[in-house]
C-alpha cells in the first residue's frame, strides 16, 4: 500500500510548493476540526496540523529535508510573524508600565519554575545530566532553547523538540486551566501563555484579545532573555 502511494506521490512530489499546500491545508483542517468539535482545548489547529503532516510524509516516505525545502517560506514568515507581535505590545506599553512589579514577580517565578520542574522529571525518571539540562530550557521559544542548551551543555535537538512540544501541551491545556482557576484578566492569561507556552501558547490567546497578545508577546521575550541569562549560572550546579 505505502509502495503505492509512494509512486502516485513522486510526480507532485517534485514540485516544492506542494508541501506548501500541504501545510495550508493541515492547518485549516485543524481550523475544521477545532470549529466542529466546539474548540475543545484537545482539537487545537496546530497540533492537529503537525500530526497531519507527519502522516503525509510517512505514508509518502518522503524526507524532512524534502519537506523543509517546499515549506520554507511558512518558515520565513515566522520573522516577520513574531515582529508583528510588537505591534499590540506597542499599543498597551502604558498597561506594561503600571503592572511592571507584578509582570517581573510572575515571570521571575514562571521561568524558575519551568527549569526547575524540568530538571526535577528528569532526574526523578533516572535520566542523565545531558537531557536534565536540555529539559531545563523547554519553557523558552525554541532558538533561544537551543542555543541555551548548546552553551550548557545539553542537546540542541533535543532542546528544540522539547520546547515545540511543550508549546504544544501549554496550548492544549492551558486555556482550560486558566479556565478551572477562574483567571479572567486578559494580562495574566496572555503572561502565562507567553511564558508557559512561548509562541504557540500567545497564540492561542493572542486571537482572543489584543491586551492578551500583548502580554503574551512580552511573555516570550522576557522569558527567553530571563532562562538565557540565568540557567548557565544554575547549570554549574547540575
Amino acid at each position: 500500500m505505502q509502495a503505492v502511494l509512494e509512486s502516485l506521490w513522486a510526480p507532485l512530489a517534485a514540485t516544492p510548493l506542494v508541501w506548501l499546500v500541504v501545510t495550508l491545508a493541515a492547518f485549516v483542517l485543524g481550523r475544521r476540526v477545532q470549529t466542529w468539535a466546539g474548540n475543545h482545548p484537545l482539537a487545537t489547529p496546530a497540533p492537529l496540523a503537525m500530526a497531519a503532516v507527519a502522516l503525509v510524509l510517512v505514508l509518502t516516505g518522503t524526507s524532512y529535508d524534502t519537506y523543509a525545502s517546499g515549506a520554507q517560506f511558512i518558515t520565513f514568515l515566522l520573522g516577520p510573524t513574531t515582529i508583528a507581535l510588537a505591534i499590540p505590545l506597542a499599543r498597551h506599553v502604558e498597561a506594561i508600565r503600571k503592572n511592571f512589579r507584578g509582570i517581573f514577580l510572575a515571570l521571575l517565578a514562571g521561568s524558575l519554575a519551568s527549569i526547575a520542574s524540568g530538571v526535577a522529571i528528569v532526574i526523578l525518571l533516572g535520566g542523565s545530566r545531558d537531557v536534565a539540562l536540555s529539559m531545563a530550557p523547554k519553557a523558552a521559544t525554541t532558538p533561544i532553547a537551543m542555543a541555551v542548551a548548546q552553551e550548557i551543555g545539553g542537546v540542541p535537538a533535543l532542546s528544540a523538540s522539547l520546547a515545540i512540544l511543550g508549546g504544544v501541551v501549554a496550548a492544549i491545556t492551558g486555556p482550560q486551566m486558566l479556565h478551572r482557576l477562574k483567571i479572567r484578566d486578559w494580562r495574566a492569561q496572555g503572561l502565562a501563555a507567553g511564558v508557559a507556552g512561548s509562541g504557540l501558547g500567545a497564540a492561542q490567546v493572542a486571537s482572543r484579545h489584543e491586551l492578551a497578545a500583548a502580554f503574551g508577546a512580552l511573555g516570550i521575550g522576557l522569558n527567553g532573555l530571563l532562562t538565557a541569562l540565568v540557567l548557565p549560572l544554575l547549570a554549574r550546579f547540575l
